[in-house]
């Protein structure tokens, strides 16, 4: 199936729906030419620095950290209510361990130098302008954010990354 570039602004759906609930895949590629993907369900989608950006939040122990920090760049992809259990798989499964990509069946595909998938019914590809590990400091009192996700004290790195390209599957 092809794909059309799209501007970000033309992207539908809410984003609250399209993170949080649809989730997505985080995926990125080494100089060596290996992939990595992960799930996320943590993120945002807005307008800072003058740019379409995107926000997303990684822990340091997820393998897929290497390959966003190493190569600058990464895709965003959704795939639609029904990929539940794709998604989850790979969410849970690391790339250190396996070839999870090839268990759950999904081909590779380049968008703009960087790596997504065929299956994918939407694919954002980023480009990394900031990166900041959470700082437990930060946390206004009131809130039990740090108590409730942050039990290991494995504190997220957060991404803020310009939106470069939109690709939608043509119908």
């Amino acid at each position: 199936m092809e794909y059309r570039k799209i501007e970000p602004a033309a992207i539908g759906g809410n984003p609250f729906e399209l993170i949080g609930k649809e989730w997505a895949l985080v995926s990125a590629k080494k100089a060596d030419g290996t992939v990595n993907t992960m799930t996320v369900s943590w993120g945002s989608m807005g307008v800072l620095w003058g740019k379409n950006v995107v926000q997303i939040y990684l822990r340091p122990q997820r393998y897929t950290k290497e390959f966003v920090d190493q190569a600058g760049r990464f895709t965003l992809s959704f795939y639609g209510e029904g990929a539940k259990k794709e998604l989850g798989y790979l969410g849970k499964v690391s790339g250190r361990d396996e070839d999870k990509i090839a268990k759950v069946g999904y081909t590779v595909k380049d968008f703009d130098g960087a790596p997504a998938f065929e299956e994918a019914r939407l694919v954002l590809v980023c480009r990394s302008l900031y990166a900041q590990q959470l700082d437990p400091a930060c946390f206004l009192p009131g809130n039990s954010c740090d108590a409730d996700c942050y039990p290991m004290k494995d504190y997220h790195t957060m991404y803020v990354a310009e939106i470069e390209a939109v690709y939608e599957k043509a119908e």
